[in-house]
């Protein structure tokens, strides 16, 4: 069985133009796996993508505001964004929750040449892998 490095390089490489993935719980904020070809990418980096994505799905104005649509439709509060796109001047960021383990994000950073459905099945294809791998 592959380890969840395995699966961030296998996710790079079988698409053009990606840079690197990982797994991060969004929990602690650490990276469970991750794999890059970028000679530029240092942990530090690694570090500050993986707090930025936390945020997006789990920071303090995400929170607040799925209480507020959870207040309005008198439902309990819940964790409701899965899938973000992000894009900077040179690059796509593909981020999903793991299916059956909320508290799993993957990501997948790619240059802005990808084919954007490729890079999202790149992702999503490895999703019930990525699960399988983590606790």
């Amino acid at each position: 069985m592959p380890n969840l490095n395995d699966i961030c390089d296998d996710m790079i490489g079988s698409v053009d133009y990606a840079y690197a993935a990982a797994i991060i719980d969004q929990e602690s904020g650490l990276l469970l796996g991750v794999a890059h070809n970028v000679s530029y990418i240092t942990q530090v980096y690694l570090d500050a993508v993986a707090a930025s994505a936390v945020e997006m799905f789990r920071g303090k104005a995400v929170v607040t505001a799925e209480k507020m649509i959870a207040d309005l439709r008198a439902e309990e509060p819940r964790r409701q964004i899965q899938e973000i796109q992000l894009s900077t001047e040179s690059t796509f960021h593909f981020m999903c929750i793991v299916p059956d383990k909320p508290d799993i994000l993957a990501v997948l950073i790619a240059g802005k040449k990808i084919n954007l459905g490729m890079g999202w099945a790149s992702l999503r294809s490895r999703l019930k892998e990525i699960a399988e791998c983590c606790p």
